[in-house]
């Protein structure tokens, strides 16, 4: 029987193996190596901390419902970011859907929206400490549409190809290599102008 303090030295296959047997801490095992990882990209897409951390647990939830599925062609890590990615794309489309019924209602109301503008909201996270190149990554993400924002992290990051990001995305492949296109463009113009602020 395998003890607790067996678990850190144990490779992920053998945790993988083992929580599909429904040992449960060998699975908390691998939160524990991979939480960081999932909240880290849960939150690139989602720019909330709050909805990042909602979005990474349901991916772990899920993770354990379909451990069957795994096949093992990717890393398990791979594999949990594949989940967490679809839930958060989900989560944006029904976020979307209910801004825009929210602008229609407020346009019946009013006569129109001319007077409504999204608000700002401060990200806590900037405060923290973390290397000067990712700070201007993270910054230049944050000021991307949604739809640029998660096609390049999808190619850039995840390394999927057009074909399945158009199909994640439910968009076709010359949209996905237009918003990439326009995306690039749009990081090395916000990273060379955060770059110049710093020297005014």
């Amino acid at each position: 029987m395998t003890k607790r303090s067996d678990y850190p030295e144990m490779s992920e296959e053998g945790l993988v193996e083992a929580s599909r047997q429904g040992d449960v801490e060998a699975f908390e095992e691998l939160v524990a190596r991979h939480r960081d990882k999932i909240y880290a990209r849960a939150y690139s897409m989602m720019r909330n901390e709050d909805q990042a951390v909602e979005m990474s647990q349901a991916a772990w939830i899920k993770g354990w419902q379909r451990l069957a599925q795994f096949s093992g062609n990717s890393s398990f890590a791979t594999w949990l970011t594949r989940i967490a990615i679809n839930l958060c794309l989900d989560e944006l489309r029904k976020q979307k859907r209910n801004r825009a019924e929210s602008i229609d209602a407020l346009s019946e109301r009013s006569g129109g929206v001319d007077w409504f503008l999204p608000t700002y909201e401060v990200n806590p996270t900037e405060r923290l400490e973390r290397g000067e190149l990712r700070q201007r990554i993270d910054r230049a993400l944050g000021q991307l549409s949604v739809e640029h924002r998660t096609v390049l992290i999808l190619h850039a990051f995840e390394e999927l190809e057009y074909k399945e990001i158009a199909t994640r995305m439910k968009c076709s492949i010359g949209t996905v290599m237009s918003r990439l296109f326009y995306a690039r463009r749009k990081i090395a113009v916000l990273l060379n102008g955060l770059k110049l602020e710093e020297y005014r």
